[in-house]
């Protein structure tokens, strides 16, 4: 089923308005695509945080696999009065299918460069400037992000992230969630010396969908996101960080750099389905996949 402008049909002329709004404007510099589903609260402290960013000329592209009926209605009511630059994707609810809206908010976005992000990733307020102004052609910039402890998440505010609580607080933070298996509680540290993060990036990384950079013309390269991916995993991402490879982006680590916060929640069920798939195509080495956005 293709993706679609917005849920049941008496709200698609509201999204039109909206639409024709932006389409009469001069296209932003940066198109943040955000994967979205149902949790209007989280992406309410993100919203925050990019009212917080340093570089404003972007717009905001709401990716949505199939929220409520409630949850869209409140989005919209928000889209109606924020100065922000917003569209709104959404598809019915048919199971986990975020590439699919994923690969509409690449054909739909208006900028040549995208950053990718998660609707519960909340963002350091030097984010899109450090993605931004360190884009390369042909080049993917790949970041982290710092996992909260749900004592954590349950402090943070739209107020205190626009306050600047995160910044200021980190030196008793990082410590109270140093334990996290990850190993990513250091990653929360801004740093502005370009040494130190040429030292601290010199491990090569892949990219991770809550935080990574690329040229539009790269992923329309490879066709964008494979859609055969239907369900929480680790294979999409790496099925298309493997694909750009294959075409000759390189991948750069974009620690210290583009800082996020991840909110915490409880980790979806994941089956190995994905990581089944990403091995069988990842042998036949085919850069462009043959279920992408050209077959939205």
């Amino acid at each position: 089923m293709t993706a679609t402008s917005g849920p049941p049909q008496e709200r698609t002329d509201f999204l039109r308005r909206i639409n024709s709004k932006l389409s009469k404007e001069s296209s932003p510099s940066v198109s943040l695509i955000v994967a979205f589903y149902n949790k209007w609260k989280e992406l309410r402290l993100v919203i925050a945080s990019l009212e917080a960013q340093t570089f404003q000329d972007f717009e905001l592209i709401i990716c949505d696999d199939g929220s409520r009926k409630d949850v869209v209605d409140e989005i919209h009511a928000w889209m109606a009065r924020t100065s922000l630059r917003v569209q709104h994707l959404w598809q019915a609810d048919a199971g986990f299918r975020k590439n699919r809206i994923m690969n509409r908010g690449i054909a739909d976005a208006r900028s040549d460069y995208l950053i990718f992000i998660d609707g519960d990733c909340v963002l350091h307020p030097e984010f899109v400037r450090e993605h931004f102004t360190h884009r390369e052609k042909m080049t993917v910039l790949a970041g982290r992000r710092l996992e909260f402890s749900p004592s954590i998440s349950r402090m943070i505010t739209e107020k205190r992230i626009k306050d600047g609580f995160l910044q200021k607080n980190l030196w008793w933070i990082i410590p109270a969630i140093a334990f996290h298996k990850d190993n990513n509680a250091l990653k929360g540290v801004y740093l502005r010396n370009t040494w130190l993060r040429g030292i601290l990036n010199r491990k090569q990384r892949g990219i991770v969908g809550c935080n990574f950079s690329v040229h539009k013309e790269d992923l329309l390269a490879v066709n964008g996101f494979d859609m055969r991916y239907e369900g929480p995993g680790t294979g999409e991402d790496s099925d298309l960080e493997h694909r750009l490879r294959l075409v000759g982006r390189k991948i750069n680590s974009f620690c210290h750099t583009a800082v996020q916060f991840h909110l915490y929640h409880e980790l979806l069920g994941r089956g190995d389905t994905n990581e089944q798939l990403f091995k069988e195509l990842q042998s036949q080495a085919q850069p462009v996949t043959p279920y992408g956005i050209k077959q939205l």
